[in-house]
């Protein structure tokens, strides 16, 4: 995919607070009790990395973030969502992506809420479908239930032609080729979502729980979404799953939803993460959400991603609070998500989930 930049104006909550401020981030105080400002933009630099899921649409957002504030570097580092997660906690990236929400299962969320001091932030961001792309010969698509799926990754089913592929595929002349299932080899939320859908809608064909962490020997490892993508086009045979996005000149499986067989879209994506309910007992400034796996709306693509952004309520200094609530609000406004849209090819955020978290945001402040 060509990756462009977007230049665009900045968003009215995003042009106020700029203006408010000085060349540091913060305001200069007049002995009247008024405040003036020395510049009409944010400056300083923030780092922030993880989900390499987000990685084209954070290229996005930073290209017109930092165009409209010439003064601020902004980085992100696609490191895949684990790595993300652990260096925000000890405090290397003061925000993180990533593709699944936090938990205390490995005492992640008590170790964000030290970090940060306070309950921390986590909104969603980015909505895209998790396809299941394949590269084999002569064949650029096919129909795959998740009991099929799941028999692929945990090598029950090993040729192309094997009966359970065949009989979804009725009129494909499939070969007698060995399947090579390609797996993210670092943690990662994308795993996490992939090893979800099957646990949920899989059914007993697949006996291992939601995992960052791939729980099969065998097949093939590749580090990153890129690693994955560039695994399954290296070799005649394979399979794997990564952000939609970035599987260009593959060939794409559409899932069993229902009766149907529906492919990877953006907005089958979305329609599913708005019929989802959000995740029990979570802090008011905690937006995780439980993907409905087994849904069968017309036209859901059930096995999909919401990656978050992990930030804290207040931060050290007025110039890292600042940038962080700026640069978060810029990616939570309509332009923002259009702009990963048109990069990335995820779905906007439906706009109460958008609104709502926004208004988290607008609370981020200097401690």
């Amino acid at each position: 995919m060509t990756r462009t930049s977007f230049r665009r104006a900045i968003v009215p909550g995003i042009a106020v607070l700029a203006i408010a401020l000085t060349g540091c981030g913060a305001a200069n105080d007049n002995s009247d009790g008024s405040s003036s400002s020395s510049s009409d933009s944010l400056s300083g630099s923030i780092a922030g990395g993880g989900a390499s899921s987000q990685d084209s649409a954070q290229q996005a957002w930073r290209a017109a973030f930092q165009g409209d504030n010439p003064d601020v570097t902004i980085t992100y580092d696609p490191v895949g969502s684990g790595a993300g997660r652990e260096s925000f906690e000890n405090g290397a990236y003061v925000f993180a992506g990533t593709d699944s929400y936090i938990t205390d299962d490995e005492g992640e969320l008590t170790k964000a809420k030290d970090r940060c001091g306070s309950d921390p932030i986590e909104v969603p961001v980015y909505v895209s479908p998790i396809a299941v792309a394949f590269n084999l010969s002569g064949v650029d698509s096919l129909n795959l239930d998740a009991t099929t799926i799941a028999g692929i990754f945990d090598g029950k089913v090993t040729k192309w032609n094997d009966p359970a592929i065949a009989a979804l595929n009725d009129g494909v002349d499939l070969p007698d080729t060995t399947i090579t299932p390609v797996h993210r080899s670092d943690d990662s939320g994308t795993t996490a979502n992939f090893t979800d859908y099957l646990s949920k809608a899989a059914g007993g064909s697949w006996s291992y729980p939601a995992d960052d962490t791939w729980p099969i020997k065998g097949g093939e490892a590749a580090e990153g979404t890129s690693g994955v993508v560039a695994a399954i086009k290296a070799g005649d045979g394979t399979i794997g799953y990564a952000d939609e996005s970035q599987v260009g000149g593959l060939g794409l499986a559409s899932i069993q939803v229902g009766d149907s067989f529906n492919p990877p879209t953006a907005e089958g994506a979305a329609k599913v993460l708005a019929l989802s309910k959000p995740a029990p007992g979570r802090a008011a400034t905690d937006m995780a959400i439980d993907i409905d796996r087994t849904t069968t709306e017309a036209d859901a693509y059930p096995l999909l991603l919401t990656s978050y952004l992990l930030a804290c309520q207040t931060y050290d200094d007025a110039g890292t609070a600042d940038l962080v609530k700026g640069f978060l609000t810029y990616i939570l406004s309509e332009e923002g998500q259009q702009a990963a849209a048109d990069q990335a090819g995820s779905a906007p955020l439906d706009t109460t989930l958008a609104s709502k978290a926004t208004d988290i945001v607008s609370k981020i402040a200097a401690k």
